[in-house]
């Protein structure tokens, strides 16, 4: 049975950096489920059919990291029709052996909630405003108030909001470093998984 971990958290938490770790150290299949939102958001047009006919092209193109790109991924998730036409794309994912690593919203809640690890990862809003506005080379007075938008739209939708899943454990990285947040998810893998 493959092992499935699951990260959710706001943005520029850690998260992805975390789970492209994760993915690497052990050899498992990574999935950053935001880019299926975020490509969806750019495609633009009718959100439901562009999450039907999503294509692994879609999720290459250059802008998907912008901030634009970002609120469009969040208003086109709050959809229960978006939501539910990437659901089973996603569970199948992580269902790849040896194991899968998928980062999002609502990977602990909804997407794999028998994952054998769930991670919450946050950091404070300053922090991630910077971190994000450093990696799109954005104002980060303009990315912190993006940022806070965001949180409180995907926190607020009535279809699989964000939270943390209760039995999550809770990575707050805003005093780590990149190695440390990192060395904390290897241990509680470790802890889980010891066919490594």
């Amino acid at each position: 049975m493959p092992f499935t971990i699951a990260i959710d958290g706001p943005a520029a938490s850690g998260k992805g950096t975390i789970a492209r770790a994760l993915a690497q150290g052990f050899s498992f299949h990574h999935l950053d489920t935001g880019l299926l939102y975020r490509a969806v958001g750019a495609k633009g047009g009718d959100p439901v059919r562009a999450a039907r006919e999503l294509t692994p092209a879609d999720l290459e193109r250059p802008d998907l990291r912008s901030n634009e790109t970002g609120q469009a991924a969040s208003r086109v998730a709050a959809i229960a029709e978006v939501r539910q036409a990437l659901v089973e794309f996603q569970r199948s994912f992580a269902m790849k052996e040896p194991g899968a690593v998928l980062d999002g919203r609502d990977i602990g809640t909804v997407i794999c909630p028998g994952a054998q690890l769930k991670l919450y990862v946050i950091a404070s809003d300053q922090v991630r405003a910077r971190r994000r506005a450093a990696e799109i080379d954005a104002d980060e007075a303009e990315t912190l108030a993006a940022l806070r938008e965001r949180d409180a739209r995907d926190m607020a939708r009535a279809t699989a909001p964000l939270r943390a899943a209760d039995d999550a454990v809770v990575l707050d990285t805003t005093y780590m470093s990149i190695s440390e947040a990192v060395s904390r998810a290897i241990a509680e893998v470790e802890a889980r998984y010891p066919a490594r």
